[in-house]
């Protein structure tokens, strides 16, 4: 797929983890589930956890085609041909027995913020009938997170009671926080960041369809915390400018510089992409750091961390889903944090 199609998975014009045949890393997972297909042991449900970027939806269509053609890969492999019939038939979203549920646009061309409770509807009747090739039938869902709770609850009921050959292929950002029934009936396949040198090897296969700057693959990489798309987001226009400069206004707290926090906004202004993205990956690493101890500076006090976090990333998303003005939002943003760390 070549051109940029607003899909909630897809970065810009990279290709869609449907389309990705090769997948970078995750080596144990991929032999887990090879060794217990091999073994007719396959579990019935997979939740693929881990950071966003790292592969898991990837992860998630490589195990799909593997099942969907009944193994046709070779030895210790999950990956098949490209040109196999199940790939393409995957890629367009056209296999009879495979199912998507993922956040589509609307009549008005927007992404929804959540999957529709009627989308997820269509598990039961998916699983409850015929297979239609008379193999698997398997469900990928992309992702867990963007489901509320009575999506979450339709999914359960097939998930409860699944029938023979039946796979769901779970994809979570934080699994953690998911339902617990959800949790206890799959199998945890938990995919780690990525080092630095695979990040660097997923954007050379990327540069044979995008326009990437080679020249700064190795900076993208160290910065992106073993994410291939913050990787992205950090070569997109000013990313890793913007990233070096609220970096700079976080260390500085309290002591912000308010003509650095300005120009910083001016930015931003009118930003809807990856260097918007960018700014508050960067705030919110920020924040987890000093949250798990792996940042601490002695004369900072900051209070309240699960708080100041929900409250930057719902700062975020209303900007994102209501067009909010960038600027104004990293005023907020950095008030929040001010406030956070005074004593």
């Amino acid at each position: 797929m070549s051109d940029a199609v607003l899909e909630a998975d897809r970065f810009g014009t990279a290709p869609t983890p449907r389309d990705t045949h090769n997948l970078v890393g995750h080596i144990e997972a991929q032999a887990m589930v090879r060794e217990a297909w091999d073994a007719g042991r396959l579990p019935h449900a997979l939740l693929i956890g881990g950071p966003e970027g790292i592969g898991k939806a990837t992860f998630a269509y490589q195990v799909a085609r593997f099942v969907l053609s009944n193994g046709a890969a070779p030895a210790h492999a999950l990956a098949i041909d490209p040109a196999h019939s199940v790939a393409r038939q995957v890629a367009a979203l056209s296999h009879p027995d495979l199912l998507v549920l993922r956040r589509t646009p609307n009549d008005a061309g927007k992404l929804p913020t959540m999957i529709p409770a009627e989308t997820v509807r269509k598990v039961r009747s998916f699983f409850g009938s015929t297979p239609a090739l008379g193999g698997w039938r398997v469900c990928v869902v992309d992702t867990l997170d963007e489901m509320n709770a009575q999506g979450a609850n339709a999914l359960l009921k097939t998930l409860e009671e699944p029938p023979s050959r039946s796979l769901f292929l779970l994809v979570s950002h934080a699994p953690g926080r998911l339902l617990p029934t959800i949790r206890s009936r799959c199998r945890m396949v938990h995919l780690r960041s990525l080092p630095t040198e695979e990040v660097i090897a997923c954007l050379e296969i990327l540069s044979q369809s995008m326009e990437l700057d080679r020249s700064r693959f190795e900076e993208a990489a160290m910065a992106a915390g073993g994410s291939v798309r913050e990787a992205l987001a950090l070569l997109s226009g000013d990313g890793l400018a913007v990233r070096k400069a609220t970096a700079e206004l976080l260390d500085a707290l309290p002591a912000v510089d308010p003509k650095a926090l300005h120009a910083l906004g001016e930015r931003l202004q009118g930003d809807r992409g990856g260097a918007f993205e960018n700014f508050v990956g960067t705030v919110e690493g920020w924040i987890s750091d000093h949250a798990t101890g792996r940042r601490q500076r002695p004369s900072l006090r900051l209070a309240r961390l699960p708080e100041v976090w929900e409250k930057v990333r719902r700062a975020a998303v209303d900007a994102d889903t209501y067009n909010l003005d960038r600027k104004t939002l990293v005023f907020r943003i950095f008030a929040t944090l001010d406030e956070a760390v005074r004593p």
